[in-house]
């Protein structure tokens, strides 16, 4: 109901300004002068006189409301030419801006209506040109002019704030009228046009702790002392109202959330004043004994703490450090506990602010104080050393069982257990040396070489009796010190030549000399020749003082068919005690050299030498070569043996095969132990068996004779089997003669052949007679000698 009579107000405001003699009626109104000759203001260059040209009319702009609500198309104007008589033959033609769409002209009247409605925050006018022309013709009959309309507005937007919600803080504690945040509301009507943008603020929510500037939106602080412990966020509910806050005016709102920053107005307090902890005196250094905070109201950096000890009874025992992500402190142990020395410690701990406001030191102190008691608790601590580590020494020449040292640890307990000493094996696998297990006294095993190893390192254990878990290991360091006992020998082997043409007294080689011990003064050597080859030498030895000697020439000649290779043996002899010496022989080979003592020919011998092959090379590589060979001849030997000889060679070789059998058949009655058809079947054994005892390479066909057929008696055909096997063996050249030795416990009853065990005769006093042994062959001649002979010859 208000936009309607709004809009018929403008309405009346439009219909009275176009009426006035100043605007509408100008625009349509002929703007030339009252007579036609009055234009005349001049000539030109040919003395033509000059007129002012007529113009048909002059356009001023057109208003329109916006959100027109009628039925009816709106009118906006009327356009009208001179040149129109009212006959309809000038047409009026419309360009331009919503030309055609928005809006529409009566091509004879010249009236132009709106088609539509029309917003101006969409646009605000609208540009156009027009112009007369001649119906039939088409030609312009005035020239194109341009007008505008303008959208007239009205109060149809509500302002709208920039922002919905805003989000804003203020330190607690602020003081009255302190800025919080400005907002701000736009409202989209024409601000040059009546008071429909003009926005006034207000709150609606949020009182009394805040309060909103009407004109500028600025919201400030109302209420003093707005603690954030007791209250932080609030919200705020702001009102934007257009018409300068009359009624009838459009209004937005939009909400505050205002959050009270964090100061430091409150002090660090402990929630006890004694504080008490129980910590083994075994605890490590640098761990942690217990955890303390006070507590603070503030939050962020306004709650940060430091802590820090103000007083102990144990000086420099412990330091408290402050955890920065959990405001705690942490009480650290700095030095050892020992629960027989001191069993109870006490400590003052202050917290303190680490930013402190000076607004708010009326509240303070920003601190507090409180205290710490410390119980250590016995614990059964392994043995203690004396030091953390021992350093012996021994000459390496020191004898078996020497003592080179002792270590010492004790108990710290107060039952003083006993302490046995070992050595950690697993550092000594040598077992170089042994401890005393009683007084902890370090001696050696055998006999040390510090060319060898110069330094031991083991470790000691210390075991308690009472509690052999408790355990404490020290490192010993074992310095083996030097003895000179070894001798000095040449730095290397040196390949030496002369040649043919040298002169006497001439330089052919420098040598130097090696010890492997070390001297604290450093190695001396002193050089000289063997006395042995002093008076027939052909070479001199000249000791440079420095630890090397020259070989000079003592003749001018050499032939190499004369003699090829000189050996000059050199004593080196050092100077230290004992004085230890030896001598080296030096090979000088003769070759053949130029003017500039440049080497040319030398015999195969020197230039073997002058290859690098050594004596020793030449013999390794001769005896690997003749390793090869035997090993190659092996193989092929190997490869070409196909024949093994039998075991048993020799014809006193003789070999017993003793069977021993627990328990035998029923004899020949028991016929389920034994298939007897096997042997009365002689053709189902196996045509060819080798042996075992051979390698076979060519077989003899066995023998086979006619089987005789079975007769009534039932053992005849297993006699004839076995007196034919006994015929074939003994013609068998291969065959050894095998002796089996069979013993039966127990020979089945009713058995034809009675017991067959011959060593049952043991047991009888009858005589037996072996005599028949001689009579089966030579085979047999071991056993006819053995036990065939008369007892008097055995006796003898």
């Amino acid at each position: 109901m208000d936009r309607r009579k709004v809009c018929i107000l403008m309405v009346l405001w439009a219909l009275v300004h176009l009426s006035s003699p100043g605007q509408g009626l100008r625009a349509l109104r002929r703007t030339t002068g009252g007579r036609r000759g009055s234009g005349l203001t001049g000539q030109d260059a040919n003395g033509v006189p000059l007129r002012r040209s007529k113009r048909g009319w002059m356009w001023n702009q057109f208003f329109l409301l916006e959100e027109y609500t009628g039925t009816d198309k709106q009118y906006v104007g009327k356009l009208h030419s001179d040149s129109d008589r009212g006959d309809g033959s000038v047409k009026y033609v419309l360009t331009g801006e919503g030309a055609g769409t928005l809006f529409k002209i009566d091509e004879k009247s010249g009236d132009i209506h709106a088609t539509k409605r029309l917003d101006r925050e969409e646009k605000a006018f609208y540009i156009l040109h027009a112009k007369a022309v001649n119906r039939f013709t088409n030609e312009a009959l005035e020239g194109e002019s341009e007008f505008i309309i303008k959208i007239h507005d009205i109060n149809d937007n509500e302002p709208r704030f920039t922002k919905d919600p805003y989000m804003a803080r203020v330190p607690e504690m602020s003081d009255i009228g302190t800025s919080v945040i400005q907002v701000t509301a736009t409202d989209a009507d024409d601000a040059t046009y009546g008071n429909s943008a003009k926005v006034v603020y207000s709150i609606l929510e949020g009182q009394p702790y805040f309060s909103v500037d009407p004109e500028t939106g600025l919201i400030k602080t109302a209420l003093p002392g707005m603690d954030r412990e007791v209250k932080e966020n609030y919200q705020v509910v702001i009102q934007a109202k257009d018409m300068a806050g009359q009624m009838g005016g459009l209004s937005g709102t939009t909400t505050v959330s205002i959050t009270l920053s964090d100061v430091n107005d409150n002090p660090p307090r402990f929630t006890k004043t004694l504080y008490e902890f129980r910590v083994p005196e075994s605890i490590e250094v640098g761990s942690a004994v217990g955890v303390i905070r006070a507590m603070d109201a503030d939050i962020g950096q306004n709650a940060e703490m430091d802590y820090r000890i103000i007083g102990s009874d144990g000086p420099g025992m412990f330091e408290i450090t402050t955890n920065r992500s959990t405001q705690e402190g942490v009480i650290l142990l700095r030095k050892p506990l020992d629960y027989e020395r001191k069993r109870q410690y006490s400590l003052r701990v202050q917290v303190e602010n680490v930013h402190i406001n000076p607004r708010f030191y009326s509240k303070g102190p920003f601190r507090d104080e409180a205290t710490i008691k410390i119980i250590v608790e016995d614990v059964d601590e392994p043995p203690v050393f004396e030091r953390a580590s021992y350093v012996m020494e021994v000459k390496e020449d020191a004898p078996k069982n020497t003592a080179i040292g002792s270590v010492s640890a004790s108990d710290p307990d107060d039952k003083n257990s006993l302490v046995r000493y070992t050595i950690d094996r697993r550092t000594d696998m040598d077992r170089v040396f042994n401890i005393h297990a009683g007084n902890g006294s370090v001696f050696i095993l055998r006999e040390l070489d510090r060319e060898e190893n110069a330094w031991h390192n083991i470790t000691v254990i210390a075991t308690e009796f009472t509690n052999p878990r408790q355990i404490s290991r020290v490192p010993v360091y074992v310095r083996v010190l030097d003895v000179n006992d070894n001798a000095p020998t040449f730095a290397t082997n040196y390949e030496t030549f002369v040649c043919e043409n040298a002169k006497a007294n001439q330089v052919i080689q420098t040598v130097g000399a090696t010890d492997p011990d070390a001297p604290l003064g450093g190695h001396r050597f002193f050089f000289n020749l063997a006395q042995e080859a002093a008076g027939k030498a052909n070479f001199s030895v000249h000791d440079n003082k420095n630890n090397t000697a020259s070989i000079l020439t003592r003749r001018n000649s050499y032939s190499t068919l004369q003699k090829s290779v000189h050996h000059v043996p050199v004593v080196i002899s050092d100077g230290e005690f004992p004085m230890q010496s030896s001598t080296n022989t030096l090979t000088i080979r003769v070759c053949t050299c130029d003017r500039k003592g440049n080497m040319k020919a030398c015999n195969a011998e020197a230039l073997t030498a002058r290859a690098g092959l050594s004596t020793g090379a030449l013999v390794a590589i001769l005896l690997c070569v003749i390793i090869l060979l035997m090993i190659v001849v092996l193989f092929a030997a190997l490869r070409r043996q196909r024949k093994k000889e039998p075991l048993i060679i020799s014809k006193e070789d003789v070999r017993d095969n003793v069977v021993s059998y627990n328990d035998e058949g029923g004899g020949e009655e028991d016929t389920q132990a034994f298939d007897i058809g096997t042997l009365r079947n002689p053709e189902a054994i196996e045509e060819s068996k080798q042996r075992r005892d051979i390698v076979p390479e060519a077989f003899y066909p066995p023998i086979r004779r006619p089987v005789l057929p079975p007769t009534r008696d039932n053992n005849g055909d297993v006699r004839d089997f076995i007196n034919q096997r006994l015929q074939d063996n003994d013609s068998d050249p291969t065959a050894p003669p095998y002796d089996s030795l069979a013993t039966y416990a127990y020979e089945g009853n009713g058995s034809v052949a009675e017991s067959l065990s011959s060593l049952e005769s043991v047991t009888t006093e009858s005589d037996q007679d072996y005599n028949y042994l001689s009579e089966w062959g030579p085979r047999f001649k071991k056993l006819a000698d053995l036990y065939g002979g008369d007892d008097s010859d055995r006796d003898s």
